[in-house]
């Protein structure tokens, strides 16, 4: 069952990535929604083929989506699992015409995640997984791969951030890190940089400034199926549990890194 239902969400996923491709790149109007973030008709395409392919695909789980959210908080919290959705992840890179925008499906389970996809329409690859079931990558071509979590070692780590959105705190991290460890840092926008702990190409991704759910929870599953974990700043596992606002605390990806595990934690208890 569950990999039947693995297959679906990745063809709808792959579906209204196909939708959001003839806006990009092609002077699309941008909207300002009531927290001041950009929407565009490519964002609402996605969402309307997620949002009737969920329903119909699984008619008794309830769908939490970026462009429907307003479903109150005493209704949420009664929900043991439900679709979580960001139909297009990274829309400012996606207006500017970067490749690093992503369609994001998750399915929660009393607030863990339990499968993730992650579609990327520029180009055409897919990641997914979960804790349960490991992660996979899908190419441009249709060729399935596993993928799995890097060992790092002790000569270097390679740090993933965001290219929009970094921090004071989180620069700190780092030039406290790099006191310890030399550190090679590169950016990449929306969930890929979780995709790339995934399947080896960065050790961790620290995220001191605000996220979503819908950011977060389908990439968390594929960095989970590789091996990975999404912590807080406390060392607990990120979760998904109903409350009224949909904000993440601070977190930290990690891939297998266990041996700087206690030494970024130590930083992090330090920093003001």
């Amino acid at each position: 069952m569950l990999t039947e239902l693995l297959s679906a969400v990745i063809e709808l996923a792959q579906q209204a990535g196909q939708a959001t491709l003839p806006y990009w790149r092609n002077a699309v109007a941008v909207e300002k929604k009531q927290d001041n973030s950009p929407v565009t008709a490519a964002d609402l395409a996605a969402n309307q083929i997620l949002v009737t392919g969920l329903a119909t695909l699984t008619p008794n789980i309830p769908i939490l989506s970026e462009e429907d959210c307003t479903i109150d908080f005493t209704i949420r919290q009664t929900w043991q699992q439900w679709w979580l959705i960001d139909p297009l992840d990274g829309t400012k890179e996606f207006i500017e015409g970067s490749t690093d925008f992503t369609i994001n499906i998750a399915l929660i389970e009393q607030g863990t995640v339990i499968f993730g996809v992650v579609f990327i329409p520029a180009t055409n690859y897919c990641y997914f997984g979960g804790k349960d079931i490991g992660a996979w990558r899908i190419d441009d071509q249709g060729n399935k791969q596993a993928i799995h979590c890097h060992d790092a070692d002790n000569q270097q780590l390679s740090v993933v951030a965001s290219r929009r959105h970094s921090s004071e705190k989180q620069q700190l991290l780092l030039d406290r890190l790099q006191d310890i460890i030399p550190i090679s840092l590169k950016n990449a926008g929306s969930s890929l940089k979780f995709c790339l702990v995934a399947e080896g190409k960065a050790d961790c991704y620290p995220r001191f400034a605000p996220t979503c759910q819908w950011d977060t929870a389908a990439a968390q599953g594929v960095l989970e199926g590789a091996g990975g974990s999404v912590l807080t700043e406390t060392g607990q596992p990120l979760n998904y549990i109903a409350k009224q606002d949909y904000l993440n605390p601070n977190f930290i990806a990690l891939g297998n890194m266990p041996q700087w595990k206690s030494s970024i934690f130590n930083i992090i208890q330090q920093l003001p």
